[in-house]
């Protein structure tokens, strides 16, 4: 049902931006669910983007969103400076125009059994995770800050929903690669954290918004007041939480409001600007900042 959902949804986008010939006003996003994209939920909620002609589509990974934002042809898409490189590689004219968050916690190992189970395991270890997504840098950083290059490791592809079912029957050693807020439902099922961007993983994660550059110029007037509008939601967010919540909620996976008050404790917002210091990484990691709003 999921599979055919996914194709409904990818045939729809397909359509409406098919007819590349025609002059388009609109401003296509798309945006998988991740609590540092609520404000883009929220300005969507309160019907704040139809006023300036943008659409939000939301999707459960990153990987999936990247794939609709080629196949569809849509204008913009939300995610971390991984898919931003992964697009850069194939059309060079992809730029950062807003960044949206910093992970600090959001993204997180998860296992069912501890760290030291783990680095004492000589058998294949499961490991659930996006594959072509930022999961696979950030296990890559878990494997290097722990030492754990002499492990084999069992790769299993799978988006985030899936992962919680297949991932919580195994009962063999088994990691996950997640991120907030899906890792609340992994807790429950007794799986705990090892490692995450807030102490012992070392990659500096960011979220943003990317587009072409051809599609900034066309869009410049609607992505400067995306830009306004993701202020606002995150203004709302900071005076009354419980209703920001509510509006959100449908694209955070059944979050509760207390997971979701846990999952904005995982991240720091950048709508507001960089620090010298964090500026200074992103010049290390060669991330272009010249283009953002």
């Amino acid at each position: 049902m999921i599979n055919i959902i996914k194709a409904v949804l990818l045939s729809g986008l397909i359509a409406l931006s098919g007819c590349a010939e025609k002059p388009d006003k609109t401003l296509n996003i798309i945006a998988n669910s991740w609590i540092g994209y609520s404000p883009l939920f929220y300005a969507k909620e309160k019907g704040w983007l139809d006023e300036h002609d943008i659409r939000l589509s939301s999707v459960v990974s990153l990987g999936e969103s990247l794939h609709i934002y080629q196949s569809a042809k849509l204008d913009a898409f939300a995610g971390t400076q991984y898919e931003y490189q992964t697009m850069y590689r194939k059309d060079p004219s992809v730029i950062p125009i807003l960044l949206l968050d910093r992970s600090n916690g959001g993204d997180m190992i998860m296992g069912n059994r501890s760290l030291d189970a783990i680095k004492s395991e000589n058998g294949p270890i499961n490991v659930y995770l996006e594959i072509n997504s930022i999961n696979y840098p950030v296990f890559n950083d878990f494997i290097h800050q722990h030492k754990l290059e002499g492990k084999t490791f069992n790769y299993i592809n799978s988006d985030q929903i899936k992962l919680q079912s297949d991932a919580t029957n195994r009962t063999e050693p088994t990691l996950v690669v997640t991120y907030t807020p899906y890792n609340h439902e992994l807790e429950k099922q007794g799986f705990q954290t090892l490692a995450s961007t807030a102490d012992s993983l070392n990659l500096l994660v960011l979220d943003g918004i990317f587009t072409t550059e051809n599609r900034y110029h066309a869009h410049k007037d609607q992505m400067l007041a995306l830009k306004t509008l993701i202020n606002h939601a995150i203004q709302a967010l900071h005076d009354d939480p419980k209703e920001y919540y509510e509006k959100v909620k449908p694209y955070l996976e059944n979050s509760s409001f207390e997971d979701f008050q846990s999952s904005l404790s995982t991240i720091e917002w950048l709508n507001k600007g960089v620090s010298p210091a964090l500026q200074q990484r992103l010049d290390d990691a060669n991330f272009p900042t010249r283009d953002l709003l």
